[in-house]
C-alpha cells in the first residue's frame, strides 16, 4: 500500500474537502492556482476560496490601464484617469486575497497576489498628484530644465517597472507547477512590464513618437493577458458555483514532476 503523503503527485488521485466530496487535483489547482499542499487544520474546509477575489481585482485594474495605453477611445494618461481602480481593485482586494492565500496555506498566491497588490498601490502613489512624485524632478523649472526633470523622472521610474518585470519572470517559471493558461498570463504581463520600461527610457531621451509605440505595445499584451485572466476567472466560478460546465486550463500540477513524488519515487525503489 502506498504511503499516505504519495497522494501529492498522483493525478487521479482525490483529497477530501468536507468528508464526502472528493475534488481531483487538476481542480484543486484551478481553484488555487496552486498545487495541493500538506496544511495543518481544516482552514481550507472554513474559508471561502479567496483566489477568483484576488484575481479579479488584478484583471479590472489590468485592463482599463491596457486600453489606455493603446489610446483606444482617445483615452491616455498612463492610467491617472484610474487611480482610484488601482488602488480599490488593484490594491486593496489584492492584499485582501493575498492575506486569505496566507490564512490557508496557499504559499504561491499570497506572494503573487500581495506583490502585484503593492505593485498597484505603489503606481497610484506615484500618479497621485498629491504625492508629488514627478513634481519633486520638475518643481519650479522651466524650458529645457523642465524637460530635462521630466526625463529623469521617466528613467528613475522604469527601473521600477523593470524589475517588476524580473520578478514576474520568476513567477513565470514557478506557474509551469500551476497551468498553461497561469503561464501564459504571466508570460505576456512580463512582456508588457518590459516594454513599458523601454517606452519610458525611450520618452527619456525624447523620442515620442518610438515611445508611443512601445506603449501601445505595451497596452496590447496587457489586454492579451487580462483576456486570458478573464477566462481563468470564469472557468474558477464555474468551479465555484458546480457548474455541470469545467473551462479546461491545461493543468501543469500533475504533469510537472514535484519534489515529493521524486522523492516517494526514490523511496520506492528502494
Amino acid at each position: 500500500m502506498k504511503p499516505s503523503n504519495q497522494h501529492f503527485d498522483d493525478p487521479i488521485n482525490r483529497f477530501l474537502t468536507n468528508g464526502s466530496i472528493a475534488i481531483p487535483m487538476e481542480t484543486f489547482e484551478k481553484m488555487y492556482l496552486n498545487p495541493e499542499t500538506r496544511v495543518k487544520g481544516e482552514l481550507r474546509k472554513t474559508f471561502a476560496n479567496p483566489t477568483p477575489l484576488a484575481l479579479m481585482g488584478f484583471l479590472l485594474a489590468s485592463a482599463p490601464l491596457g486600453c489606455a495605453l493603446m489610446g483606444w477611445r482617445g483615452s491616455g494618461g498612463g492610467g491617472a484617469a484610474t487611480i482610484g481602480v488601482f488602488y480599490f481593485f488593484g490594491g486593496l482586494l489584492q492584499i485582501i486575497g493575498s492575506v486569505m492565500e496566507w490564512i490557508i496555506g496557499n504559499t504561491f498566491p499570497f506572494v503573487v497576489f500581495g506583490s502585484y497588490g503593492a505593485f498597484w498601490l505603489a503606481l497610484a502613489a506615484t500618479l497621485q498628484p498629491a504625492y508629488n512624485a514627478q513634481g519633486a524632478y520638475t518643481s519650479g523649472l522651466t524650458g529645457a530644465e523642465l524637460a530635462a526633470g521630466k526625463a529623469e523622472f521617466l528613467s528613475s521610474f522604469a527601473f521600477f517597472i523593470l524589475f517588476v518585470g524580473v520578478l514576474t519572470f520568476l513567477y513565470l517559471l514557478c506557474a509551469f507547477r500551476t497551468n498553461i493558461v497561469f503561464v501564459f498570463i504571466f508570460f505576456f504581463l512580463d512582456i508588457a512590464l518590459f516594454l513599458l520600461a523601454g517606452a519610458y527610457w525611450v520618452l527619456a531621451k525624447g523620442d515620442s513618437a518610438k515611445g508611443a509605440r512601445l506603449e501601445v505595445a505595451a497596452g496590447a499584451f496587457v489586454f492579451a493577458f487580462c483576456m486570458l485572466g478573464f477566462y481563468l476567472l470564469f472557468a474558477q466560478l464555474l468551479q465555484a458555483l458546480d457548474f455541470a460546465i469545467s473551462l479546461p486550463v491545461g493543468d501543469l500540477s500533475t504533469r510537472v514532476p514535484s519534489a515529493t513524488g521524486r522523492r516517494e519515487a526514490v523511496r520506492n525503489e528502494v
